[in-house]
């Protein structure tokens, strides 16, 4: 193996030059490109190299490099891994983040490459492991842990495996069950359905059934029995064993090292960005992780002795394997590298602003040392888009606080905002379907005094409680107004002064000019806007130093307006400026004046001629939006960043806060407590004081809280949003369980039951009967067609196992039968009625009794345990499935009639079985399966397929 400086791998040319995911697998110490259709399987003898390729809104690429290792890889390779990622970075111009990644103690960023989950397997290249496809198909037990992304981990197939405590998988070849322990949390129940589905699509082809089996609840469903009868009958399981997984790492005091020769030195004194050196590097040991940092102008062997000296301090100090490793260079620090420090002066380029002239300068040192550097660049400005705005055509409410109290703005001056008031608006508009929805915001002036601030925040959230929380709240400060506020005021126009009580009382008292704008004063007022979305004016100092070139300003002198045009603004701006005109002084006659062809009278209004600038006013940074979930350490707010983000990991149950740069959101989940969502804004305030310190944040920037299933268009565009995700209610496993079985159920058991409910239950029988005889005869030679496949076990936990999927079987038969006999007496197409479950029972009885010449074992069976009897009796009041009515088919109404929706729709019918007035033909075109094949589902989940096509 060659650890020259000079040749990079040849497997790495071309790395890193389009965004997403690339994988090499180590193969005789040499790095070798993995297959995609592989990408996502880690075997436990193997090590990976893995490089995540992103694109910033800045322009440039970013890099994140993982090697992966596997728990019975060797020595050698995974050291081989751990060079390579160096030469790889190289290759990249040097500023990649790298991280360390052991098997089934990756982090949340590795892992969210790959959602749901990675499949860790056994074996690898030295072993001769065969393909997963090429093995015959084993059943498979593993265990799901993680509320963002899912740490999978098989187990052995074994009813000790099992706990009260987490989420597990079984997957079969047919089927595919999760069992939720009964402590387990509700939010690895709902990561744990993702799994599900993945591996269905998958493996499956999308062909298996799945069922869900609670901890607890034993015999409520033949899925249950089936579940038990493959660990070879019920018993009791255990405690949840202490392992290493279960070890909670702790964050200690960060300790910093410089790095020389590969020994540490420790560094004294409060930790500041001014104490690392650009050409040295250091290890900053936080306990939970460590982190490798390198200076601009160090060597590559020097970067590669720093990063085998923190592999030497785990090792040394017998550190826990979890312990996480990354690594990275001057001027891509990570935010959990900065969090360390006091605070992280900017100036020296985070990875998105000036990252292309970082990356020059390493690039020309590393070529210095013989490193050619073959990564690519991307620097194309990003154009312009328009933002996603606010449904148009709503109604506009303003209100100025005026002591404890808001008055209400006059319709012809909303859209003017005084710099000394504060401002409730309120926005009612619809978007798509839905309900009114609301934008409810605070505008703080800049000069406008605190108990004014105080007060709208007050009134704003006692607004919003009295609306149930619907809105979306923000709190918006003067100069850092969004384009969905600015649109909606036609114009806005931002003047100096204020008119409440509070600022006029503050003005006197320090003893100050006042300042507002008067109609008939000397005003001079930016336009610098094109477009609907950033078209603000401003009023600024009445100076010719305030001009500029690039824009517009409209100058208000007694009763005269002059509108000046600076030789670099556009058309849109000139015809911009001239509505301002008339928004402020409405029928006034207007004087245009180029810029070089003024009048002495608009000079004379200035104070006199003078220069001004010419240069263009340059934007704000545009940097990647952040998701993050948080705590609090003694009252310290601390944040943890939710990788790769979509929308399935806004989970019921959360608080998030999600970062724009220009915006901060802090998005309620449903199953939050009240008193947690009346501390949002106090949350938000408390991240943007951290963010401020470590990335920069304005102290000033837009703040909202939004409420789950109230998000506005722009929240929603940071996502691939799906509305019918967030139309679902429940906690995060129940949202989650309904798409689940919507599809599942709609997708496979329509075929299997719409082609087989004829012949399904006796099969079923057949199977659960041959299981039962197993159980009390373990050396039979029967060997029935289907059979339940039962695991040795003691005779008494297999006998009631297999006794128990039998009165699953046999209870299910029964419900058939009464929907038969109900079909006959009443009519096939008739809703149900209750008040004839009387006579029901009556006409069903003789479907359901059993021919002991027939089915002897089945005879045997209900002798041997009277409890297979006893739970087949049915409480037909509970059913759903009984359909019964008096005129046939004249009770039948089409599915657009039925629908919860609908715009005609049918008076007079119970409303909660909607779906039994659908006739058979159309009940099979809606479901994908027969009334019958419906009706023997559990009731939950004939309420999902309900929900799932409105007729709940």
């Amino acid at each position: 193996m060659s650890s020259s400086t000079k040749i990079l791998d040849p497997a790495f040319q071309g790395a890193g030059q389009r965004v997403g995911t690339e994988i090499w697998r180590i193969e005789n110490f040499e790095p070798v490109p993995l297959p995609k259709t592989d990408y996502g399987k880690f075997y436990s003898g193997d090590s990976y190299i893995i490089l995540q390729t992103s694109s910033s809104k800045g322009g440039s690429y970013l890099y994140d490099i993982h090697y992966w290792i596997g728990k019975d890889t060797s020595q050698d390779e995974a050291g081989t891994a751990a060079i390579k990622t160096v030469e790889l970075d190289a290759s990249l111009g040097g500023r990649a983040v790298q991280h360390r990644e052991l098997q089934a103690h990756e982090s949340d960023k590795f892992l969210s490459y790959f959602k749901p989950c990675i499949i860790p397997l056994e074996g690898g290249v030295a072993s001769g492991f065969k393909k997963l496809e090429e093995e015959k198909f084993e059943n498979r037990l593993y265990v799901c842990r993680g509320k963002r992304v899912v740490r999978m981990k098989q187990v052995p197939f074994a009813r000790s495996s099992l706990n009260h405590d987490d989420v597990f998988i079984l997957d079969t070849e047919n089927k595919i069950y999760q069992f939720n322990g009964a402590n387990s949390n509700i939010q690895e129940r709902a990561k744990s359905l993702e799994v599900i589905q993945y591996l269905k699509d998958k493996y499956h082809e999308g062909k298996c059934d799945v069922a869900i089996i609670d901890d607890g609840k034993l015999v409520a469903e033949s899925d249950s029995g089936e579940f038990w009868v493959l660990f070879g009958g019920f018993a009791p399981i255990g405690k949840k064993p202490a392992g290493e997984d279960d070890v909670v790492l702790e964050k200690s005091p960060a300790k910093l090292y410089s790095i020389n020769d590969g020994q540490l030195k420790l560094e004294e004194g409060l930790l500041s960005k001014a104490m690392l050196e650009n050409n040295k590097c250091y290890l900053l040991d936080c306990g939970a992780e460590i982190h490798v940092w390198v200076g601009r102008v160090t060597q590559l062997e020097e970067r590669k002795a720093a990063c085998k000296a923190a592999e030497e301090l785990i090792s040394n100090e017998n550190r826990p394997k979890a312990t996480r490793i990354s690594q990275m260079i001057q001027g891509y620090e990570t935010h959990s590298f900065k969090s360390n420090f006091e605070s992280w002066p900017l100036g020296s380029g985070t990875g998105t602003s000036g990252g292309e002239e970082g990356r020059g300068k390493v690039a020309a040192l590393l070529k210095q040392q013989g490193v050619d550097v073959k990564g690519s660049t991307k620097n194309s400005p990003a154009n312009e888009e328009v933002p996603p705005l606010l449904e148009g055509g709503g109604k506009v409410e303003v209100w100025r606080i005026n002591g404890s109290a808001k008055t209400p703005i006059l319709q012809e001056d909303v859209g003017k905002f005084f710099s000394g008031d504060c401002y409730i608006i309120l926005y009612t508009y619809h978007s798509g379907e839905k309900k009114e929805d609301y934008f409810l915001a605070c505008w703080i002036g800049n000069e406008s005094i605190q108990d004014d601030r105080m007060m709208a925040a007050r009134l704003a959230n006692t607004m919003w409680t009295s609306m149930k929380g619907r809105p979306v709240q923000g709190r918006i400060f003067q100069g850092k107004e969004p384009p969905q506020f600015i649109a909606l005021f036609q114009p806005m126009v931002v003047l100096k002064g204020g008119l409440s009580t509070g600022y006029k009382k503050s003005v006197e008292e320090q003893n100050v000019k006042d300042e507002t704008y008067a109609s008939d004063g000397i005003a001079l007022i930016r336009v610098s806007g094109t477009s609907v979305h950033n078209n603000k004016a401003v009023q600024v100092d009445a100076v010719p130093a305030s001009l500029n070139s690039y824009d517009c300003f409209l100058l208000q002198s007694g009763n005269t307006i002059f509108i000046w045009q600076g030789t670099s603004s556009t058309f849109e701006q000139h015809q911009w400026a001239t509505n301002i005109a008339e928004f402020l002084k409405p029928g006034a006659g207007f004087k245009h004046a180029k810029e070089g062809t003024e009048s002495s009278a608009f000079w004379f209004a200035l104070g006199g001629k003078q220069s001004f600038s010419s240069n263009k006013v340059t934007t704000d940074i545009v940097r990647d939006p952040h998701l993050y979930t948080f705590s609090f350490n003694k009252e310290k707010l601390e944040v943890t960043e939710v990788f790769n983000f979509v929308q399935d990991d806004l989970l019921s149950e959360d608080m998030l806060i999600l970062d724009t740069h220009s915006e901060v959101f802090i998005w309620i989940g449903q199953c939050v407590e009240t008193k947690d969502k009346q501390k949002a804004f106090d949350i938000g305030q408390k991240y943007i004081e951290l963010a401020m310190c470590l990335e920069g944040l304005a102290s000033d920037v837009p703040l909202y809280k939004v409420t789950e299933g109230n998000e506005p268009c722009f929240f929603t565009a940071y996502f691939s949003w799906d509305s019918a995700k967030a139309a679902a209610n429940g906690n995060s496993f129940e949202k989650k369980l309904a798409i689940l079985f919507g599809t599942i159920f709609h997708a496979s058991e329509s075929k299997d039951k719409s082609n087989n409910a004829s012949q399904s239950g006796p099969t079923q029988r057949a199977s659960a009967l041959a299981a039962l005889s197993s159980a009390f005869n373990p050396h039979s030679k029967s060997k029935p067609t289907n059979p339940i496949p039962v695991r040795s076990t003691k005779g008494s936990s297999q006998r009631a196992a297999a006794v128990a999927a039998l009165s699953s079987v046999l209870t299910a038969e029964q419900k058939k039968a009464q929907v038969e006999g109900s079909t006959r007496r009443f009519g096939r197409n008739s809703p149900p009625d209750s008040n004839a479950t009387g006579s029901f029972k009556e006409e069903t009885a003789s479907s359901v009794v059993w021919d002991p010449a027939e089915d002897s074992a089945e005879k045997e069976a209900i002798e041997s345990d009277g409890s297979v009897s006893q739970s087949n009796e049915v409480n037909l009041e509970e059913n759903q499935d009984t359909i019964a009515g008096e005129n046939g088919d004249e009770n039948t109404y089409s599915y657009e009639r039925l629908k919860a929706k609908s715009r005609k729709p049918v008076t007079g019918i119970d409303y909660k079985q909607r779906e039994a007035y659908l006739s058979d033909e159309e009940f099979q075109t809606v479901f994908g399966m027969t009334k019958q094949a419906f009706y023997q589902q559990p009731k939950w989940k004939q309420d999902m397929q309900k929900r799932k096509f409105d007729l709940f």
